[in-house]
C-alpha cells in the first residue's frame, strides 16, 4: 500500500499540470545541497557573533542533531513519494490542519532567503567595488537578479540543475582552498579561539548566549527537505533518496566545521565580528590580511568573492525557490490553493507559484530595513524549522504506532527511538 494513495487520488489531479521526470539522483542531491550550503563568506561574522570562536564545534554537533530529522525524512519520501512534502507528511501522520500549519511553517523560512539573498549579494558588489549604494539602489538590482532567477525557474528543470553544479562546486573549491590558506597563514594561531564562551547574545551571560548562538546555528542545515519535494522529476529509484537527504547534510556539516574552524583562528573574536557587531564579510577581511584587496591581487580577490559570498548565496536561492515552487503547486493540486497554482508551462513548470515567489520578494526587499534584516531573518527561520520539523517527527511516530502495515522501503536505523531522538 502507498501511504500517499488517499492524499494523492485522480480526482485531486483533474486540471493540473504535470511535472517532468528529468533529474538524475545526483542533481537532485546538488539542488539541495546547495539549497543547504549556507552563505559562508556574508553570514560568517554573524555566526562567530552568535556561537564565538567554537561556532566549528557547534555546527559538528549539530549535524549529527539534524541527521534524526533528516532520516525521518527520508522514511517518509520512500514511503509517500509526492512534492509538497510537508503538506503530505504533516496530514498523513496527524491531520490537515498540522499539514497546513506546517507547510506554512517551511515556506515562511524558505521564502526569507530570496530577498535576503540578493540583499548580501548586492552588499557584497558594494564592499568589492566600494559604490556606497544607498539601500534604494541595492533594492532595485537585487530585483534584476531575482527576475533572472524566476526565468531560469520557469525554464527546463535541466538547467537549474546545471547552473547549481557549476555554482556549487566552484563555490566548494574556494572555501576548502581559503580554509587551507588560512591554516598555512602566520597569522592563524590556536590563541584566537580562547575565552570559549565569547558571544553577544544572553544579556551578558556568556553561557546562555552559547547555549543560543549554538541553537541558532540549526538554520544552515535545513533545505535537505528539497529532496524528496523533487521526487516527481526524479529518474531515480525511490528507494536511493535517502542517499541524497543524509548526503547533503554530511556534505556541508563537514564543510562548516572544516571551513569555521580556519577561519576563527585569523583573528581575536572582537576583530572578527566588529566587536560582535554580526559584520558581514568577516572571511574577506581575514583574506585581506594576506591577499591586498587592491593592485594584481584585485582580480583573485575578486574570484575569492564570487566563491565565499555571490556562489554560495545563489545555491542557497536557486534551491529553495524550486522547492517553494513545487510546495505552491502541491497546495494547489490538493486545493488547499487555488487550482491555478497547479498550472504549468511547456517546460512542465509551475507559472503563477513563480510570479507568487516573485511578487513576495519584491515586496520584502521594498520593506526591508538594513541594519536588521540579518537578525529578523535567522529568528524567523530558527523558529519556522524548529517548529516544522517538530510536527514531521511527531507525525511520524504517530504513523509508526497507526499504521505499521504501511510499507516502508526505507529502514529508520533505530525504530522508534529514533523518531523520538
Amino acid at each position: 500500500m502507498a501511504a500517499g494513495t488517499k492524499l494523492l487520488k485522480e480526482d485531486y489531479m483533474q486540471g493540473a499540470g504535470t511535472l517532468r521526470r528529468a533529474l538524475s539522483l545526483f542533481y537532485v542531491y546538488i539542488i539541495a545541497t546547495g539549497a543547504i550550503f549556507t552563505f559562508m563568506g556574508y553570514w560568517d561574522g554573524w555566526f562567530l557573533t552568535s556561537a564565538g570562536q567554537w561556532t566549528f564545534l557547534a555546527f559538528f554537533g549539530l549535524m549529527w542533531a539534524v541527521l534524526p530529522i533528516a532520516m525521518v525524512y527520508a522514511e517518509w519520501a520512500a514511503m509517500a513519494p509526492s512534492c509538497g512534502v510537508e503538506l503530505v507528511y504533516g496530514t498523513l501522520g496527524l491531520n490537515k490542519h498540522w499539514g497546513f500549519i506546517s507547510t506554512w511553517l517551511i515556506l515562511a523560512a524558505w521564502l526569507a532567503v530570496p530577498p535576503a539573498g540578493m540583499m548580501g549579494i548586492v552588499q557584497w558588489v558594494n564592499y568589492q567595488f566600494s559604490l556606497n549604494l544607498s539601500i534604494g539602489w541595492i533594492s532595485v538590482i537585487a530585483i534584476i537578479a531575482l527576475v533572472i532567477i524566476t526565468a531560469i525557474s520557469l525554464y527546463n528543470i535541466e538547467l537549474a540543475g546545471q547552473v547549481q553544479t557549476f555554482m556549487l562546486l566552484f563555490a566548494f573549491a574556494i572555501c576548502i582552498i581559503v580554509g587551507i590558506v588560512f591554516l598555512a597563514s602566520s597569522d592563524w594561531t590556536i590563541d584566537n579561539f580562547f575565552p570559549f564562551t565569547q558571544t553577544a547574545l544572553g544579556g551578558g551571560d556568556t553561557t546562555w548566549g552559547i547555549f543560543l548562538g549554538f541553537a541558532l546555528l540549526i538554520t544552515p542545515y535545513f533545505g535537505f527537505e528539497i529532496v524528496p519535494n523533487m521526487v516527481e522529476e526524479g529518474t531515480f529509484p525511490i528507494k536511493r533518496m535517502n542517499r541524497a537527504i543524509l548526503g547533503c547534510v554530511l556534505t556541508c556539516g563537514t564543510m562548516y566545521t572544516f571551513y569555521f574552524f580556519c577561519l576563527a583562528g585569523m583573528n581575536n573574536w572582537d576583530t572578527l565580528t566588529g566587536d560582535g557587531g554580526s559584520k558581514p564579510f568577516a572571511s574577506l577581511d581575514a583574506m585581506a590580511q594576506i591577499v591586498p584587496n587592491s593592485g594584481g591581487w584585485f582580480m583573485w580577490f575578486l574570484v575569492i568573492g564570487f566563491g565565499l559570498v555571490v556562489f554560495p548565496i545563489g545555491t542557497c536561492i536557486l534551491g529553495f525557490w524550486l522547492s517553494a515552487v513545487r510546495m505552491f503547486y502541491a497546495m494547489g493540486r490538493q486545493n488547499f490553493l487555488p487550482r491555478v497554482f497547479a498550472k504549468t508551462n511547456r517546460f512542465h513548470q509551475p507559472i503563477v507559484p513563480n510570479l507568487l515567489i516573485l511578487g513576495l520578494s519584491i515586496a520584502a526587499l521594498l520593506t526591508m530595513q538594513e541594519t536588521t534584516f540579518l537578525q529578523d531573518f535567522f529568528c524567523l527561520m530558527s523558529v519556522c524549522v524548529a517548529a516544522c520539523y517538530t510536527i514531521i517527527s511527531a507525525a511520524s511516530i504517530m504513523t509508526a504506532i497507526r499504521h505499521p502495515e504501511w510499507e516502508r522501503p526505507y529502514k529508520l536505523p533505530g525504530g522508534m527511538p529514533m523518531r523520538v531522538a
